[in-house]
């Protein structure tokens, strides 16, 4: 047998050394493909994306807290308000009717009950800082009790007044000297027993007093009350009289105490007794007091005397305050006989006290408003008592002893003749 040629005969490779040849070879073309594309890029970067030499990059800090930035504004110093709710009532009228049924209300005692008279406005006056009533009768407790034309009260009423919610009894009117000295010093003593926190104004110990200006203070604000009377029914004032009204001729004098208080309180409040019996109708003379009145330091004026509502009004005074004037509240309880003495009205505001920051002082009045009441009464001038008209009731009116003589009495009829006499940014009805 013939032997192959030598050649036939060398070994070959091993498979695994020819692979590791051609990894080492894929490797090296990675590479290269891979600083290619490095350079590529570099070339075509843009040149004001590129940090500058030095330069390093800034982390950014969280913003500050509103506490750390700076420390808290002080407030603005506000003004501090303080406000007054303040009521007036018109005439406490007592007739025999009221006291003699007072009398038979105080269950077997010797006193006398007239606290079912106002029973039905305890909630209305305890929503008051102040209650003011025109208290048209002398009361005492000495006196025997009397009625039209001269006047005596059991100084009971007065008590069932002050439970009801008034501090602040106006006693000067046409019947103030109706009982002549006897009756002035018996009223004197008996206010005198009232609570401290009792005022009353009208009554003047003679002109030594007249620089005395009775003053209420309710929440640091300080009100004046003065009362004046057009005239005492032609009774004149004797030397035997321990007080005095002033009359509303004397304008000296009303002038010198208005200006007083006016000095003295923060508030005036002034009383006047006048007008025409029975008129809704305003008079001049009521007019150009009321104005005087304001110019001399009035802030409110009450008006009381003709039974009947009159209107009420803004004034001007002569310093350009605006100055309240109600001319007429009407009865607040009587039993007199005509219809329209047998309703009234209650007026409410606010005395407003601003105390700027730099410590001055503004006053001013606020909203007003006339509450329409009604005096009831059933048959005979029984059950006397007084209600809002806001409680009052068609079916009420309907039983109303005055319509015994006055059929076309009755829930409308009050309503309407209210709306005719007083205006409507003042009256409320509801």
């Amino acid at each position: 047998m013939s032997k192959l040629p030598a050649q036939h005969y060398r070994r070959r490779p091993p498979t695994r050394r020819r692979m590791r040849k051609h990894a080492f070879q894929m490797v090296v073309s990675v590479l290269a493909m891979f600083l290619l594309c490095i350079f590529f890029l570099a070339w075509t970067f843009p040149r004001d994306l590129l940090p500058s030499a030095g330069s390093v990059t800034a982390i950014p800090e969280p913003p500050p807290s509103p506490a750390a930035a700076s420390p808290a504004a002080e407030p603005e110093p506000q003004p501090v308000v303080q406000t007054v709710r303040f009521s007036a009532t018109g005439d406490n009228l007592i007739h025999s009717p009221i006291y003699k049924q007072a009398k038979r209300r105080a269950a077997g005692t010797e006193g006398y009950s007239f606290d079912y008279c106002y029973m039905n406005l305890l909630d209305f006056y305890a929503q008051q800082d102040i209650n003011w009533i025109n208290q048209e009768t002398l009361c005492s407790k000495e006196l025997a009790p009397s009625t039209y034309p001269c006047f005596s009260t059991p100084g009971e009423c007065a008590e069932a007044l002050y439970r009801a919610g008034f501090p602040v009894f106006s006693l000067s009117n046409n019947h103030t000297y109706d009982k002549g000295a006897a009756g002035i010093a018996a009223t004197l003593r008996f206010w005198e027993t009232m609570p401290e926190d009792v005022i009353t104004t009208g009554l003047w110990k003679g002109e030594a007093d007249y620089g005395r200006i009775p003053i209420q203070t309710v929440d640091g604000v300080k009100i004046a009350y003065l009362s004046y009377t057009e005239h005492t029914n032609g009774i004149p004032r004797n030397s035997k009289m321990t007080a005095n009204i002033i009359y509303t001729s004397q304008q000296d004098v009303m002038e010198q105490q208005v200006r007083a208080a006016r000095q003295e309180a923060d508030f005036v409040v002034v009383g006047v007794h006048w007008g025409v019996e029975d008129s809704h109708n305003i008079t001049q003379a009521q007019r150009t007091l009321a104005q005087s009145l304001a110019d001399w330091g009035a802030d409110v004026i009450i008006g009381t005397h003709p039974h009947v509502l009159q209107d009420a009004e803004w004034r001007t005074a002569a310093d350009g305050r605006n100055v309240f004037v109600a001319y007429s509240l009407g009865n607040f309880l009587s039993t007199q006989s005509k219809p329209d003495q047998l309703f009234g009205a209650i007026l409410t505001l606010e005395l407003e006290q601003t105390t700027e920051p730099d410590g001055s002082v503004h006053c001013a009045v606020r909203g007003p408003k006339l509450h329409v009441t009604v005096t009831h009464y059933d048959a005979g001038k029984s059950n006397v008592r007084t209600y809002l008209f806001r409680d009052y009731t068609p079916e009420l009116a309907q039983a109303h002893g005055v319509r015994a003589a006055y059929p076309s009495f009755g829930y409308d009829y009050i309503r309407q003749t209210a709306q005719t006499y007083i205006n409507s940014e003042f009256l409320e009805l509801a």
